[in-house]
């Protein structure tokens, strides 16, 4: 076995240019942890934000970064069974941003951020599970408790949450309506699933909110961008509604809409993954919840574009760029 890997790190904040391809000394995991060999990377937008500090955790530098690797485990640290060695899994984002990364050739990533997939699926398929499927299980399902026949507004729908997202709302008999700033992706959502597909550019939001539910609204409001436009979410929603807000992707300020707040009954819940991956009790039901989905078919990650890992670079800036529907994976 090579005494060397191939990690990425970055040793300034900034663009994706920032990150580098270093040989480093293969690395040993430590008491309660596992080196995963890595195979694939599915690439997050929290990946981007923690590269430029803006993350809801900073970099302490040089840093590695990365959520999400497929692969096979080729050591384990004490209190690690060794029966895991050689097992394929994949990992979950249920380790701090600033402590741990997967963007390389091998990861050491705590044992409990590890979880076996169907072994139908492919390297770059089991790289695209956990962050989407448990954050949209998490909020829609868990908390947001959708029922048959409700109405669920999703915004950003072309990221691999956003499509995730949309399956969960499928199997669990509500109905979707689906956002996108062009009509580019409008089609493909509509062929993913998506019930309805609303181009923001194009059309006002909430009126066509109104018109889709009949004047009821969205019970469920499922949005990554935040900023100004919570003002049309909150016009969107129905009576009682819930708008979870599980990022910040417009980086600007969010202006609480109190008016539509006050006479609608609103609940605005900020949320992360972490409530789910973070909870021992739930941790499990959400991961079984997904692993039948994706073993019976019900799931089926949307791999957007794959590049080597020599091309990491691009492959973040591609995702900078807005161009994907669904994941971009890294190939090792």
């Amino acid at each position: 076995m090579a005494e060397t890997a191939k990690i990425v790190r970055f040793h300034e904040l900034g663009g994706a240019d920032v990150l580098k391809i270093e040989d480093m000394p293969l690395p040993e995991p430590g008491k309660g942890e596992v080196r995963l060999r890595v195979k694939a990377i599915g690439l997050n937008r929290a990946e981007c934000l923690f590269r430029q500090g803006v993350y809801l955790v900073h970099p302490t530098l040089p840093s590695k970064l990365g959520y999400e690797a497929s692969g096979i485990i080729e050591a384990v640290g004490d209190g690690v069974d060794a029966m895991w060695v050689g097992k394929t899994v994949s990992t979950v984002p249920a380790f701090p941003a600033d402590k741990y990364g997967v963007y390389g050739e091998v990861a050491i990533v705590p044992f409990g951020a590890i979880a076996e997939y169907p072994a139908r699926l492919s390297y770059e398929e089991g790289t695209s599970i956990w962050m989407q499927y448990l954050t949209a299980y998490g909020a829609i399902v868990l908390q947001g408790k959708v029922a048959k026949g409700e109405f669920v507004l999703i915004t950003a729908a072309s990221s691999s949450v956003g499509i995730a997202a949309i399956e969960i709302v499928k199997v669990e008999g509500a109905v979707s309506i689906a956002t996108t700033r062009t009509s580019a992706k409008k089609a493909e959502l509509l062929a993913l699933g998506a019930d309805h597909v609303i181009v923001t550019d194009e059309e006002d939001l909430a009126a066509r909110v109104m018109e889709i539910t009949g004047g009821k609204g969205a019970r469920i409001v499922f949005d990554p961008v935040a900023g100004k436009g919570i003002g049309a979410l909150a016009a969107a929603a129905a009576v009682g509604g819930t708008i979870f807000e599980y990022g910040a992707l417009a980086l600007e300020p969010t202006p609480f809409p109190l008016f539509a707040s006050l006479t609608k009954h609103l609940w605005f819940k900020g949320y992360t993954l972490f409530e789910v991956v973070g909870n021992p009790e739930v941790f499990p039901v959400a991961k079984k919840y997904v692993f039948e989905h994706l073993e019976s078919g019900a799931f089926q990650p949307k791999i957007a574009k794959t590049f080597p890992l020599s091309e990491v670079v691009q492959a973040q800036e591609y995702m900078e760029s807005n161009a994907q529907v669904g994941k971009i994976v890294v190939r090792v």
